[in-house]
């Protein structure tokens, strides 16, 4: 499977932050933004990966993140000059997604549970349509809701519903199988312009190949679109890795418990930061990792 992240737009929700500055490079705590997104991917076994922006954020986020290579990925960069819709990323990624499926997740959602790890194992190895993520909140009419039987089928998607039939909301990560591509290339603008990201996951309930997969209690997914979702994400972050002792999004780490990268090679990842806490920590995993290898799903 192939992995797409979208971190175009704008970011304008954001000004004057992203004047100057791309949104996935702002720092949810102790890392920036993009770095939870690649980390979802990543624990997803996922390592082709296109990164779709702008023109102006683009050799940012290429700075930060070069080729992959250094965590055993391949890395590549799409130019996207406006945002016409989410869609738009299975045309623009179509030639890196090949013949296969693919997975897409927002520039700026954040994904945290102990059992995301088995979640997306479970759900990546055979895509046959789409397979879509729910999560429960107080407030569904702000949402893309979806609504299922007992079997986790999809039967109805409602974007921003006046009178809600669940309070499952369609978070931005989205697997599909590779007619995704014709899909998206078949969809009708709406009449904002724009390729919805919802009309293709409609073209896929029509053909009763829609699944929705229940996040559940225990589990957090954050928006960090304002100000005020960056601050709580932040915290939320920082908390945890305070009390538990580990950094939530290392991707670093990740590449190493996931076999993307050895120990030595995690070791010089932590030396050039080694002035910063983040740093020092990936240098402390790669030594108790060369003592004591085990998997981690963080």
């Amino acid at each position: 499977m192939k992995g797409i992240i979208l971190a175009g737009g704008h970011g304008t929700r954001l000004y004057p932050l992203t004047l100057a500055v791309s949104k996935q490079l702002l720092p949810v705590n102790d890392k920036p933004m993009i770095y939870y997104p690649l980390s979802v991917l990543m624990l997803a076994n996922i390592t082709d990966i296109l990164i779709i922006s702008t023109p102006t954020d683009l050799p940012q986020l290429a700075r930060l993140l070069r080729d992959g290579s250094h965590l055993g990925l391949n890395i590549s960069y799409a130019q996207q000059d406006e945002p016409v819709g989410l869609a738009d990323a299975f045309i623009l990624g179509a030639d890196h997604i090949g013949s296969g499926p693919v997975a897409l997740v927002l520039g700026d959602n954040i994904f945290h549970g102990h059992s995301f790890y088995d979640t997306l194992q479970a759900n990546v190895s055979n895509v046959d349509g789409c397979v879509l993520f729910g999560y429960p909140v107080s407030d569904p009419e702000r949402y893309g809701i979806g609504e299922t039987d007992g079997s986790g089928r999809l039967v109805s998607i409602e974007e921003k519903p006046a009178k809600p039939r669940s309070n499952r909301a369609i978070v931005g990560l989205y697997l599909y199988d590779n007619d995704v591509i014709d899909i998206a290339k078949n969809l009708r603008p709406s009449p904002r312009g724009e390729l919805e990201i919802t009309d293709v996951n409609r073209a896929y309930l029509e053909r009763g190949k829609a699944r929705l997969v229940d996040l559940g209690r225990g589990f957090a997914w954050l928006d960090a679109g304002t100000p005020e979702s960056i601050l709580q994400a932040s915290q939320y972050v920082q908390v945890l890795e305070r009390r538990q002792g580990v950094r939530i999004a290392c991707v670093e780490e990740i590449a190493l418990r996931m076999g993307f990268i050895d120990a030595d090679a995690c070791d010089r990842l932590g030396s050039e930061l080694s002035s910063s806490a983040y740093g020092r920590y990936v240098r402390t995993v790669a030594a108790e990792f060369r003592d004591h290898p085990a998997p981690s799903q963080n």
